[in-house]
């Protein structure tokens, strides 16, 4: 196996084609092809699969690109160091639920990279897509939380995925609600039937919108009033325009969440752990460590007054 073979195999996956990959690395078709069956007869492994449609990744394709690209990621940083040379961009993906401190870490690792270039891609969306995307290999890392209400269902689904959750914290339910709310000051507190005049806004969770999918640990099913949105933005305008609400961990960012928004404790016999979802047996990327410590570290400077930490 050689560090050509790797770049390959990168190609024909990224690209989804024979002649576009040897185009894309300057190879013919059947040099590249040939490199691709004799890297797949030494692995005892089909890397693709061929049909008339076309190539496509296999399940244990993408484990092996997965460490084929951490390789190919240290070769380039090592090149670059000693060449002056970007010969390839370093890549990162995390999958995330809505959480400010989840992009605050990912910012950290953009402005820790030391390369001259880089492809990162940081995707706030829903929870089946956080863990598929970390079983697919699709994001390094996925954020996420687990409650009384999901538990269950959502660790029997990582454990036959082959992931893992390793908790960042542990959290009472909150309240996010605009500061001239009627029971923003409620300092000791508010009960889900006090809201129930006030619309829930939750996020949307596409076609998978079971209860344990959802990132609001109370369910909509409870509520009166529901909206449904995609992105943190409309969620912040609807809480700040029609008096709304949604229910979260209490770790806020006025950078991101804005400063109109404050976090109330929610009266529910419930508790929110807060964390991350990781290959079980897949090793972290420099970019992944610079990630994961960011986060641990964001989550660690924030105060949970409710917490019970």
């Amino acid at each position: 196996m050689t560090l050509q073979q790797l770049k390959y195999a990168d190609a024909v996956a990224t690209y989804g084609s024979i002649s576009e990959a040897a185009r894309r690395v300057f190879v013919t078709q059947p040099t590249l092809t040939e490199s691709i069956r004799a890297l797949e007869e030494e692995l005892r492994t089909a890397i693709f699969s061929r049909s008339a449609r076309g190539i496509a990744v296999t399940r244990e394709g993408e484990e092996f690109l997965a460490s084929a690209r951490q390789i190919l990621d240290d070769a380039a940083r090592i090149q670059e160091k000693y060449t002056g040379k970007a010969v390839r961009k370093p890549q990162f993906a995390v999958s995330c639920q809505h959480y400010a401190f989840a992009v605050e870490a990912f910012m950290e690792v953009v402005k820790e990279c030391d390369s001259a270039a880089y492809d990162f891609t940081l995707r706030e969306t829903v929870t089946s897509e956080i863990i598929d995307d970390v079983a697919r290999h699709r994001s390094e890392i996925g954020v996420m939380y687990l409650s009384t209400r999901n538990e269950r269902v959502i660790s029997k689904l990582l454990k036959n995925e082959g992931l893992k959750f390793e908790e960042l914290f542990v959290s009472r339910p909150h309240v996010f609600l605009g500061k001239r709310h009627p029971l923003a000051k409620r300092k000791g507190g508010v009960a889900p039937a006090e809201l129930d005049d006030y619309p829930f806004i939750s996020f949307e969770q596409g076609t998978e919108n079971a209860l344990y999918f959802a990132e609001e640990v109370m369910p909509s099913i409870d509520r009166k009033k529901n909206i449904r949105v995609r992105d943190r933005a409309t969620m912040t305008n609807l809480i700040l325009g029609l008096n709304g609400f949604t229910v979260a961990s209490g770790a806020l960012s006025k950078e991101l969440n804005g400063p109109e928004v404050v976090a109330v404790p929610l009266k529910m016999d419930d508790m929110i752990r807060v964390g991350l979802v990781v290959q079980s047996d897949a090793p972290l990327s420099s970019a992944g460590k610079t990630f994961v410590s960011a986060i641990r570290s964001r989550c660690a400077e924030r105060s949970y007054a409710d917490a019970g930490l």
